[in-house]
């Protein structure tokens, strides 16, 4: 007696398949990754606020020991950094007066070319935003 062969079905993927799946993953892929990389930069915007408002703690401290804003300055020897806390923004003094401040935040690095720009603070509590196709509303 002859022995029987059994036909076992072909497993596996076919080529078409497999680029039908590439493709799917591709476009997936070509919508996801901006999206993430806007919400990378949506978080990170938080770096420039917490920095803005913790200098600005540090100018009313200031003022209330001295009573004058002239004076702080940045840096090792300043009442705060230069740079934020997570070094997304380089932070600035952009007026001092006896009765008024401006602080800024300006972007740098991979947050450079962020959408909101430079962040500003005033003593009076104003937020701005400066250089970015976003308004205040939107980006604080």
């Amino acid at each position: 007696m002859a022995a029987q062969r059994r036909v076992v079905p072909a497993r596996g993927f076919t080529l078409i398949e497999l680029m039908v799946a590439v493709a799917v993953v591709g476009i997936l892929a070509a919508v996801a990754y901006p999206s993430y990389l806007g919400q990378i930069a949506k978080s990170r915007r938080s770096d420039a606020k917490q920095a803005l408002v913790e200098l600005a703690q540090r100018f009313e401290r200031f003022y209330t020991e001295r009573g004058t804003y002239v004076g702080p300055a940045l840096g090792v020897a300043g009442i705060y950094p230069s740079k934020s806390p997570g070094g997304y923004y380089n932070l600035a003094i952009s007026s001092q007066s006896a009765d008024a401040f401006t602080i800024t935040a300006s972007p740098t690095g991979g947050q450079a070319g962020d959408a909101c720009g430079s962040f500003g603070y005033d003593s009076a509590g104003n937020k701005t935003v400066a250089g970015g196709s976003l308004g205040a509303a939107q980006c604080w």
